[in-house]
């Protein structure tokens, strides 16, 4: 083997040694069988170093790294826990106050430069937060031999996934439970400091005053975004694997270590939601474990996981367990989450970074919206969707409008059997015309969500008969040339184009927009929608002058700007075109001239 080889080698045993140091001594052969595959010479190279990393190098170590670390101030009750480099203990601080502690402290034999750097860049990182999701630090020191330790709030929880199946929590419930955590994210976020490894082991859940109180613990694989945690530098290396590959975001499966942000802690929040709606991580751990390291991270990187709705249809016997956990049956909880749920927490599990959720905060409001019956931002909101969601916000309208409609029929069919005479006549054509008034508002309503929705099929025609439907009631009611007719005229025009017809869409967006200007005057929001929509539409139709004609009329002539003129796909084609360019321009420096000097 040659020289550069020989480095080579050596520097990946080296990097496995310390991801091996990492995991619990029960999980190291599965990981060394994953990592090292048929590189048997490998295996027994980093083996090697933990059997030496864990001989003891002297009967006094042997005898110190043996018994609880002696600190002042502290007595140490019992282990909670250990992992590849520091120990936690159960402690009872005795002065200045008296009260049980979780105390964290780094290993004996493991206190090197790096592991200290990390140590103390976990301290910082939980110094510097102060939330009620997040465990507080009270007091940090050292040991008499050196080796840094801090005391921290006790959180005597469970995971947050084993709180709620052991009080069965139904998935409103569950939902609820984990907004705190969002929140808690979000503010470490906002102190500049990066989780990277969010996982249910590492959101406890306590119960405070007959409420549970989730917790988040352990930032030490924490990064800090715009700011030093610790004055001892920390390297990422190249290759280096952080974090737990059942949560870890596909970026963290590059292991570049240069390319993380916020946007990786909102795909773990992902992966956890996943896993308290079915019971189940997105990608099964048992076959991610058995798979191969390449092969491994190919997966985080590029295979898609199921949808949660889908997932409980597969779990077989499992399945039971997770309906019994959430209070429901199989096809009831399948129920809950399509829709809504699928979409949020697709999106929150997006390979690609740039179509996650931003933050943690966008991710929380989605939950939040969907709790409260409002259109969530996730996924492609079909036209039935909309109109159920609107239909659930206003119950009492839409039942008032549904009687209001139906009084108007049977009143057209009385008037079709001959409610003869003439004083009765007009009397029920004014109780029509009152019934359509009433009506026209939230039939208005209703279209506005159906134009703007992408249309096809069965869902084109309903929105047309909505369309039709209204602007024959408004004309009963207001006229031809009454400017609320106008504007439900202008909605069915955009409903034509959808179904193709662009050219008549846009002579009847023209005959709309001449009696809103009319009526409002030419710089209304109204006028200027329509006059927006009225250039799309030439644009969509392959006019260009007029389209160019109806941006001039709107930026020059009526001094409205608006950002997303440069991202339309409608005028995509346009850029390259010195009259939109100068219109663009424009644009840009009435936006510019709105924002104030920071």
């Amino acid at each position: 083997m040659t020289t550069a080889a020989s480095v080579a080698r050596h520097a990946r045993a080296k990097r496995l040694f310390l991801a091996a140091c990492d995991r619990s001594l029960e999980e190291r052969p599965a990981f060394l069988a994953d990592a090292c595959g048929d590189d048997s010479e490998l295996c027994r190279e980093v083996e090697t170093l933990l059997a030496h990393h864990h001989q003891p190098a002297a009967t006094d170590s042997t005898v110190s790294s043996s018994r609880p670390p002696e600190i002042a101030g502290f007595r140490l009750v019992q282990k909670l826990g250990e992992g590849g480099m520091g120990e936690v203990w159960e402690a009872e601080q005795e002065r200045p106050v008296r009260r049980r502690v979780a105390l964290k402290v780094i290993k004996c034999g493991m206190d090197t430069r790096e592991v200290v750097a990390r140590f103390e860049s976990e301290r910082q990182a939980l110094a510097l937060m102060d939330h009620p999701a997040v465990a507080r630090v009270f007091e940090a020191g050292a040991t008499a031999e050196g080796r840094p330790w801090f005391a921290m709030e006790l959180v005597r929880g469970v995971s947050i996934t084993d709180y709620c199946d052991t009080q069965r929590l139904a998935v409103c419930e569950r939902l609820r439970l984990f907004l705190p955590v969002c929140d808690g994210v979000q503010h470490a976020h906002h102190k500049g400091i990066i989780h990277r490894d969010l996982k249910p082991t590492n959101v406890l859940v306590a119960v405070r005053d007959g409420r549970p109180v989730p917790k988040i613990i352990d930032f030490g694989v924490a990064r800090a975004t715009a700011q030093r945690l610790t004055e001892r530098t920390i390297f990422t290396k190249l290759g280096q694997w952080i974090g737990t590959p059942e949560y870890m975001s596909p970026e963290q499966a590059e292991m570049n270590g240069l390319d993380i942000d916020t946007r990786t802690d909102v795909y773990s929040l992902g992966v956890v939601l996943y896993e308290l709606l079915t019971g189940t991580q997105p990608l099964d751990s048992e076959e991610l474990r058995r798979a191969g390291f390449d092969e491994m991270r190919r997966r985080i990187r590029h295979e898609e996981p199921p949808r949660p709705s889908a997932r409980i249809n597969t779990l077989g016997k499992g399945a039971s367990q997770a309906m019994m956990r959430r209070r429901g049956d199989g096809p009831a909880l399948a129920r809950d989450l399509c829709g809504d749920l699928d979409w949020i927490t697709m999106k929150a599990l997006e390979k690609d970074r740039t179509r996650r959720y931003g933050s943690p905060a966008e991710l929380a409001a989605d939950l939040e919206r969907h709790l409260s019956d409002l259109p969530v931002t996730a996924g492609p909101p079909a036209t039935l969707y909309r109109a159920g969601k609107f239909v659930r916000r206003h119950r009492l309208a839409v039942a008032t409008a549904a009687a209001i409609l139906l009084a108007l029929v049977l009143g057209l069919t009385l008037a079709l059997f001959g409610l003869g005479r003439a004083r009765q006549a007009e009397g029920l054509a004014r109780q029509e015309a009152e019934a359509a008034r009433q009506a026209s508002g939230v039939l208005a309503n209703i279209l506005e969500d159906l134009a703007w929705s992408e249309l096809e099929g069965d869902e084109l025609g309903t929105a047309r008969r909505y369309a039709e439907r209204s602007l024959e009631i408004r004309r009963e009611a207001f006229g031809e040339s009454d400017s609320r007719t106008a504007s439900s005229l202008a909605l069915m025009a955009i409903v034509r184009a959808q179904s193709g017809d662009l050219a008549g869409a846009r002579e009847q967006l023209a005959r709309a927009r001449a009696t809103i200007d009319q009526a409002w005057g030419p710089t209304h929001p109204e006028a200027l929608i329509h006059l927006y929509n009225h250039a799309c539409l030439a644009a969509l139709d392959g006019a260009r002058a007029d389209a160019l004609g109806h941006l001039r009329e709107l930026v020059v002539n009526r001094g409205w700007a608006d950002a997303w003129l440069f991202e339309d796909p409608d005028f995509t084609s346009f850029h390259d075109d010195p009259e939109f360019e100068a219109i663009a321009t424009e644009v840009r420096r009435r936006l510019d001239e709105r924002t104030p000097d920071p």
